[in-house]
């Protein structure tokens, strides 16, 4: 197992996320199978109880699993799936750590962090780093290690000597670690002082950085990689400049192009290991698919705007799944992105008191909308202004996304405004607990007395129901379907008390569980665009694969729905000439047999 270590500091937040895809996509291009693991130094067992506008969003895996959003940054750039266990956290340990000193395992001796904390670090880390992640179904050639925080932090240094352990019972051409610094710039001069200095710490702690990735605004003058090469005591060429990209897709490239590859290579010694031909293929199929897509986009022009209706706007990280899957979705329309977010409570009459600019402007920029996405979230505020955002973009027929709450509270609207049905009824439990004869209510399985891993979570199949033929998205995803696979996160659904009566009145369930009675998709038939999911399709969207409810989303606001759709469905042309209602689309006609061929 070859380990490549990505640390950071002077600050956190300077991209140590991206720079370890970045390094292990460069990887995975050579035809490497490549795993990832996220190192989090806080006590939490996982990320599911953690507030989004203090942590940023909890990404869901497959196993359902609750983890750091790096994670996601993981599976999107590398296309693999990742288990619970590929997020280390110090809760984790020492939970692992004090359940053996319960059972005695380790035989009376006194427990301490060196070496039985540090130990079960490295044994973790040893462990998982083995476990499949791609579609060989075999051991990775190399797991990216990324440790969150700085060097320094007194709650890392438990992870510090772990990681100094990993690397002396190494060989030496198996460990490579990348440190990633800051140089700022004051008063027009890049400063690399702070650098030395944390290169002297990591030296102090026992690690010994190969490669020292710089982040700065601007490109790094010659003289400042010069004075970083000789005070940290590494060569000029293992200096690398990670400056400002217009994306950060294109950041593999730039790595690239300063000779990463090579140096990886080298410090590895990659070129010794035995690469299969077709994984040598895959990978340059991809590194070419990668920079046609990220490099495409300098030469895109049109855009697409929609609102995003939320309510964690204060954290910027609280919604970047659902960013990164817009980003895929408009790339792959060849769209600009431009994402205008309005806080939900700012809709709500209320405010007209309190804040009536921040009210107007609101509704100026939900009227003027071309597309109207509603996220997921958790608990009341706001939720009477996600309410008015679906009313809006139901009856001025514009496209409409509803993730997991935004569904629900599409479903509250419709109760409301088209059954007619009365409060409390047409609301939800979770805002109004009283009586649970609600059109939302709670899981019969959620234990409301412990929260932490209770919710419905993780990859769960959701299956068509019969004459949805005619659904928009179901054409997505491509009509010889019939059910879809999906990670969820939630803890309230729609009534199916209510079903019928909706479905009456045109909102009909297209999707649901495998009972049958959990509704997973609704959408409107009569409507450009008009789709609730109450899984989170954000989490399984890859930049290269985007995610079918947000490109059918993204597609529809840009008037591209029809040919998108033809060209990811891959059924018969005739199949797909049905699914877009009869019109013809780029000379596919009825009766063609090659379907996605023709495109």
């Amino acid at each position: 197992m070859k380990y490549v270590l990505v640390s950071g500091g002077v600050i956190s937040g300077v991209g140590k996320g991206i720079i370890a895809s970045s390094a292990g996509l460069l990887l995975k291009t050579m035809g490497l199978k490549v795993s990832s693991i996220k190192i989090d130094p806080y006590i939490n067992i996982d990320a599911g109880l953690m507030r989004p506008t203090e942590h940023g969003e909890v990404y869901v895996l497959d196993d359902g699993g609750e983890v750091d959003l790096d994670l996601g940054n993981y599976e999107r750039y590398l296309n693999i799936t990742l288990c619970r266990d590929n997020n280390i956290t110090t809760g984790k340990i020492y939970q692992r750590v004090i359940q053996k000193e319960r059972r005695g395992d380790y035989k009376g001796k006194t427990v301490q962090v060196v070496p039985h904390v540090t130990g079960e670090i490295e044994e973790w880390i040893q462990r998982v780093a083995k476990i499949p992640v791609d579609e060989t179904g075999e051991e990775p050639d190399v797991c990216v290690i990324e440790l969150g925080g700085t060097i320094g932090d007194i709650e890392g240094m438990p992870f510090v000597e772990a990681l100094c352990e990993l690397r002396r019972h190494c060989e030496r051409d198996d460990f490579l670690q990348i440190h990633v610094s800051y140089i700022p710039i004051v008063q027009g001069e890049q400063k690399t002082k702070p650098t030395q200095m944390a290169i002297k710490a990591v030296r102090s702690a026992g690690l010994i950085p190969d490669l020292i990735a710089c982040r700065c605004e601007k490109e790094l003058e010659n003289s400042s990689i010069e004075k970083i090469a000789r005070f940290c005591q590494v060569y000029n060429k293992n200096v690398l400049n990670v400056r400002d990209m217009p994306s950060t897709y294109q950041v593999p490239m730039l790595l690239e192009e300063q000779g990463l590859v090579t140096l990886m290579t080298s410090i590895l010694g990659l070129d010794r290991l035995t690469i299969a031909k077709p994984l040598h293929d895959n990978g340059a199929v991809l590194w070419d698919k990668w920079k046609d897509l990220a490099l495409g986009m300098q030469h895109v022009y049109e855009e697409v705007e929609i609102v995003m209706v939320g309510k964690y706007f204060q954290q910027p990280d609280a919604y970047l799944s659902v960013v990164r899957s817009l980003e895929h979705a408009s790339m792959r329309c060849k769209r600009k992105l431009r994402i205008k977010e309005i806080d939900a409570e700012s809709l709500e009459p209320a405010t007209i008191g309190k804040d009536p600019s921040a009210y107007y402007k609101a509704w100026h920029d939900l009227s003027t909308a071309k597309g109207v996405l509603v996220p997921g979230g958790f608990g009341n505020s706001g939720i009477e202004g996600m309410i008015l955002a679906a009313k809006w973009a139901r009856e001025q027929k514009v496209p409409y996304l509803g993730i997991c709450l935004g569904m629900q509270v599409a479903v509250i609207e419709f109760a409301r405004s088209i059954c007619e049905i009365p409060l409390p009824q047409a609301n939800s439990y979770e805002f109004d607990g009283t009586d649970e004869d609600r059109v939302v209510i709670a899981m019969p399985e959620h234990n409301p007395g412990d929260l932490g891993g209770t919710m419905r979570l993780g990859l769960r199949p959701t299956f068509w129901q019969p004459d949805s033929e005619w659904s928009k998205l179901r054409a997505l995803y491509g009509l010889e379907n019939t059910n879809v696979n999906e990670r969820h996160r939630h803890r309230y659904e729609v009534n199916p008390n209510y079903v019928e009566r909706l479905r009456a009145q045109g909102l009909t369930f297209i999707g649901k569980d495998e009972t049958g009675i959990r509704m997973e998709v609704m959408e409107l038939r009569e409507h450009p665009w008009f789709v609730g999911v109450q899984f989170h399709p954000e989490y399984v969207s890859r930049v290269l694969h985007p995610s079918k409810p947000y490109l059918g989303f993204i597609a529809a606001v840009s008037g591209q729905l029809n040919e998108v759709t033809a060209g990811e469905n891959g059924a018969s042309g005739k199949a797909v000439y049905q699914a877009l209602g009869g019109h013809k689309v780029n000379g596919l006609v009825n009766g063609d047999t090659n379907g996605k061929a023709a495109f």
